[in-house]
């Protein structure tokens, strides 16, 4: 009698398989990963590549899936990809904000000027930080997601997003730009 593939390797008290196939869940989480993968990469093609390598060994892994969390174990195969690219290549990557959030900079602020200098707030973080920002507050896991996902204590998840949070908000005052008004 046939079973499905990765059916032995469930771990008991894990939520029983969707009626949604494997490759479909996974496919539907595409669109979060590709935001994720460019806002780590810095770039399109980076992204790209980041995102076609996790998807992969997604695949070929997903035998060690246990249940519960998908969107969570990819993205923390993810994290972990980049995290093995950064290490062996030593670049600090930038951000490419319109491309992270998947909207034009119209959408984003009919101001350019505004768009231009929270990229480079971004840019400015370390990855570190930029890697807890993003996993918050673009993608709005919780902190404990968070903290599981890239291994590390809650309190350091939330000192991380703190000094991210203050970087950017010293960065963007920094160049901040008052508007003159004509006098009435």
């Amino acid at each position: 009698m046939p079973h499905a593939p990765d059916e032995g390797f469930r771990a008991k008290g894990a939520t029983p398989p969707s009626t949604e196939t494997f490759e479909s869940q996974v496919l539907s989480l595409v669109p979060a990963l590709r935001r994720y993968s460019r806002s780590l990469a810095g770039s399109d093609s980076d992204g790209e590549d980041l995102l076609h390598d996790c998807v992969e060994k997604v695949l070929v892994r997903r035998g060690q899936w246990r249940g519960g969390n998908l969107r969570a174990w990819i993205f923390t195969i993810m994290t972990n990809l980049y995290r093995d690219r950064h290490r062996r290549s030593g670049l600090h990557p930038s951000v490419e904000l319109d491309e992270t959030l998947g909207l034009t900079a119209q959408e984003l602020s009919a101001d350019p000027l505004e768009s231009t200098r929270l990229q480079q707030a971004l840019n400015a973080l370390i990855p570190e930080y930029r890697t807890v920002l993003m996993l918050v507050v673009i993608e709005e896991y919780g902190y404990q997601d968070v903290a599981d996902m890239l291994a590390i204590p809650i309190g350091t998840v939330m000192s991380r997003l703190s000094r991210a949070r203050r970087q950017m908000a010293v960065q963007l005052a920094r160049n901040n730009i008052v508007s003159l008004r004509r006098p009435k």
